[in-house]
């Protein structure tokens, strides 16, 4: 078998359908399989699993043994020679895998190769791509010197500044929302640390296979969306979690900074101040749903609507507010990646219809956690 594809859910279940939904379409080439771990959930994820995905393969843990140990657990099961580690709030493209698979970068001295991430609004997600977050490193990140320096080497690295989002290229660290490599290079480096906080395991992963000698590689010809903020609130809390993360990090491979904690605990506690100020913007109200479907049906949102076969007849009109809905048996997900994509734009949300469920979801940004509107087939 060529590729497993590893998805951890947890309390996800909308997100987790189209996810699977988009695999299942970009493995039709492949000699692959989707593994689901699921962490517990309280909502109905495993029952839609079941209903939905029979042949999918399904762990259903009997707690939340967290990030590293979940995917762990499904790898344990996996027999591609690739494995794939994907967040279930994530979409991929129809040619994703078959594009990296492809590329020179899995026929190289390859470790983790990443792609390049996309919020729900089209927008890129610099994570895509990082450099080791030396106690320098995370400072710059912190207090957002990499934003008014990013040509200078010493002030760039936290985001692997050194390639642009459409440069592909060798990078540190890689995001594990989208990791794939060899199933024997996770085996050599142990996986996942267990042991690992919150927000560190991608970053430790990532740096095990460095040190084992391997390049980690971003590869930007392929997009996929990451409805960040369904997984993580960007709040107070994350910023106390990266924290620890960094903590851990740096104990294990390094050696602990006093000043560095300091320094993190002071960040933290004005990230939390900035994260508060902008919560208080108010939700923009949507003027016009534009719904583009090749199939004679109507939403109910009590809106108006404008239905479209064709992409190319939308015409921006700045003055008002529109959510854009992708019938997604209409159009590929390579289409809609690409449309988000030329289209991002203030007045612009995005959401995909999932005519099977019907429910419509995405995300307006990547902070806030993202949207489902259930039954609104007429």
């Amino acid at each position: 078998m060529q590729l497993s594809v590893i998805i951890l859910n947890y309390n996800v279940r909308y997100f987790l359908e189209q996810c699977v939904f988009s695999v299942q379409k970009a493995l039709e080439d492949i000699d692959g399989e989707i593994i689901v771990i699921d962490n517990n959930s309280s909502d109905d994820s495993c029952a839609m699993m079941k209903e939905k995905f029979p042949n999918v393969k399904l762990i259903e843990n009997k707690e939340n043994s967290g990030f590293p140990k979940g995917n762990n657990i499904g790898v344990a099961e996996a027999k591609g020679k690739y494995l794939c580690i994907l967040n279930p709030d994530t979409v991929v493209a129809e040619d994703t895998f078959t594009k990296i698979l492809q590329s020179e970068s899995c026929n190289l001295n390859s470790g983790i190769i990443g792609c390049k991430l996309i919020d729900g609004t089209g927008n890129f997600l610099p994570e895509s791509k990082r450099g080791v977050p030396t106690p320098w490193v995370a400072f710059t990140k912190i207090f957002g010197l990499y934003k008014f320096l990013p040509n200078s080497s010493f002030f760039n690295k936290y985001y692997a500044q050194h390639i642009t989002e459409n440069q592909s290229g060798k990078v540190d660290i890689l995001v594990g929302a989208f990791m794939m490599m060899k199933s024997n290079l996770y085996n050599k480096v142990d996986g996942f640390d267990e042991n690992c906080f919150m927000y560190s395991d991608d970053i430790d992963l990532s740096y095990m296979v460095l040190k084992s000698g391997k390049i980690n590689y971003y590869f930007h010809e392929t997009s996929v969306i990451h409805y960040k903020g369904e997984s993580t609130v960007r709040d107070g809390l994350y910023m106390k979690h990266f924290r620890e993360a960094m903590q851990f990090f740096y104990k294990k491979h390094f050696k602990k900074s006093i000043v560095f904690d300091l320094m993190m605990q002071f960040g933290a506690f004005t990230f939390s101040l900035i994260k508060k100020n902008q919560q208080k913007n108010k939700k923009v109200e949507i003027d016009e749903y534009i719904v583009f479907s090749k199939n004679n049906f109507s939403l109910n949102l009590n809106k108006k609507i404008t239905y479209l076969t064709d992409f190319d007849k939308f015409k921006n009109d700045l003055s008002k507010n529109f959510e854009l809905i992708f019938d997604t048996n209409s159009f590929s997900f390579k289409e809609i990646i690409a449309f988000m994509e030329l289209n991002k734009a203030m007045n612009i949300t995005y959401k995909n219809y999932i005519k099977s469920s019907n429910y419509c979801i995405g995300s307006n940004n990547s902070n806030d956690r993202g949207e489902v509107i259930q039954e609104i087939l007429n």
